[in-house]
């Protein structure tokens, strides 16, 4: 008589590692603002004119630089969506072929979408810069992670397109190998751009979209330890008794 004894397939211990440096980054960045609050008003400073206010928000280009984003990010989400669809009618949906879309469209459904915009962004309450009275507004600066009512929904803490533009720099990095170094490196110089953006545009702090990358990070280095690499999550040995 025998019977199946389920053993957990181990996932690679660089998720694992890198579970580990995003939380000590989360940690290392929060406490820096904490403490150093100032920096976040000294970065904001540099794009901001008594006179003109945050001059570059009315800048065309770096306008369309910001429209462009919600069309790349559908557009990646649609790829995914099409290679899916495109594997099934094929009969080629394999859990290999299958495993980095389903990652990629859980991170962008968990990071972006609930924790940043579901979550913080609608229940911290922390004011934009341009809300701030250092820069013209009627609310008081708040540290990081400090949950205030000077804003009510859709507020700055933490940066919803900066979040986003984190989860396309994780789509490039597993795009396939021969492309993989050109569209790592165009993924970060656009999802910078964006960034910086929303800092010069006056709609966040340098800490708003430090910590965006940082917990999106965590969260796909989490979903990819937690999604197996194979179908069969466990594997059965026989024993006889």
């Amino acid at each position: 008589m025998s019977q199946s004894v389920f053993i957990p397939v181990p996932s690679g211990a660089t998720s694992e590692r890198l579970i580990i440096a995003f939380l000590i980054g989360i940690v290392a960045t929060s406490l820096f603002f904490w403490f150093l609050p100032g920096v976040d008003l000294v970065v904001s400073g540099w794009f901001f004119s008594p006179s003109d206010g945050f001059r570059l928000s009315g800048n065309p280009t770096l306008q369309w630089l910001r429209g462009s984003s919600p069309w790349v990010l559908a557009g990646v989400v649609l790829v995914l969506l099409a290679r899916i669809m495109s594997d099934a009618i094929n009969g080629a949906s394999t859990w290999p072929r299958l495993r980095q879309p389903i990652w990629l469209l859980s991170g962008l459904a968990l990071g972006p979408g609930l924790v940043v915009n579901g979550l913080l962004k609608e229940h911290w309450g922390r004011p934009r810069p341009v809300q701030v009275d250092v820069f013209g507004g009627d609310a008081v600066y708040q540290s990081v992670w400090v949950v205030s009512d000077w804003c009510d929904r859709n507020c700055s803490f933490v940066s919803g397109e900066a979040s986003s533009s984190a989860w396309l720099v994780a789509a490039a990095l597993v795009t396939p190998r021969p492309v993989r170094p050109a569209a790592t490196a165009a993924a970060l110089l656009y999802a910078g751009a964006l960034s910086l953006n929303r800092i010069a545009f006056g709609g966040h702090f340098l800490s708003d979209v430090l910590l965006a990358w940082l917990i999106c990070g965590l969260i796909f280095a989490i979903l990819y330890r937690l999604i197996p690499e194979t179908a069969d999550r466990f594997r059965s040995r026989g024993d006889k008794v």
